[in-house]
């Protein structure tokens, strides 16, 4: 058996064009989504994370602002950025790119973005209408994965789903969502015990633990979906998965590539938040 790949670079470009058309659709109307980002300081991977946004914004025609200031900024500062963004009716959607310096409290500033506008999914009030099944912004990783699922038609329900990793933005939201589609979920984390017990019973394996190499082929059942979140720089600077890809594709029956996996739909979701933000605007 070879894995079928599922291409996260392919259902981002499918997706992105069906938001160019929603936000033709939108300028119509009158409403242009507007995306407005905050970067703070000068993180390499942060900076290049910010123009793989601006340059997907610029492509589905949606506004995007960027605001980078000085890793100096105060607390009280960024979070008066915040306030004056929540109050813009040309900005549907927030995002302040994380990590930030210490000295901010990383807490204090997502429940400063207004939950209307909180586009990453981040904040408190949509992490429960999230766990409740209501509407919501979703968390975009997250959301992207089971897009990335259901693309191919994949059944969830009822399914055995191990995830591995439980940070909150991508694992423990993750699993609720997978549990919200009625499967059955199970958390390995770094005090799990024999964790490939675990893994070895998924039907779908989800790992997201920022260790590279962390799965082998040892550690799956036979025709298991395998999506691989990490994302992991080699000696040789090459970008290489929490997977071994070469040897898990010869037993899954779809897997995840990196790069060009999970991280084209993080993006992808990101803007679907802006334009369902912008969408509400016509209510």
């Amino acid at each position: 058996m070879t894995a079928e790949i599922i291409s996260g670079k392919e259902l981002a470009q499918e997706k992105r064009l069906e938001m160019k058309n929603q936000v033709e659709s939108l300028k119509e109307k009158g409403i242009i989504p507007g995306l407005a980002v905050i970067l703070v300081g000068e993180d390499p991977a942060s900076q290049s994370y910010v123009r793989a946004k601006q340059k997907a914004c610029k492509e589905t025609g949606i506004h995007s602002e960027l605001d980078e200031v000085s890793p100096s900024i105060t607390e009280a500062e960024l979070l008066a950025k915040i306030e004056k963004l929540n109050k813009a009716e040309h900005i549907h959607g927030i995002l302040v790119q994380l990590p930030i310096p210490d000295h901010i409290s990383e807490k204090k500033v997502i429940e400063a973005i207004h939950p209307d506008k909180d586009v990453d999914g981040f904040h408190p009030i949509n992490i429960g209408r999230m766990m409740t099944g209501q509407e919501s912004f979703l968390p975009c990783t997250p959301f992207g994965i089971v897009e990335m699922i259901k693309s191919k038609n994949i059944g969830i329900e009822g399914k055995h789903v191990v995830i591995v990793g439980r940070s909150n933005i991508v694992g423990k939201p993750v699993g609720q969502l997978l549990l919200n589609e009625n499967a059955t979920v199970t958390y390995c984390h770094s005090r799990t015990k024999n964790m490939a017990e675990f893994t070895r019973s998924a039907d779908i394996l989800v790992v997201a633990v920022g260790k590279p190499h962390f799965i082998d082929k040892d550690d799956v059942k036979e025709g298991a979906v395998v999506i691989d979140v990490g994302v992991n720089r080699n000696d040789e600077g090459k970008l290489i998965g929490d997977v071994v890809f070469d040897q898990v594709k010869e037993v899954a029956s779809y897997i995840t590539p990196v790069p060009g996996g999970v991280g084209p739909m993080t993006i992808t979701m990101l803007l679907h938040n802006t334009v369902l933000s912008a969408n509400r605007n016509l209510k």
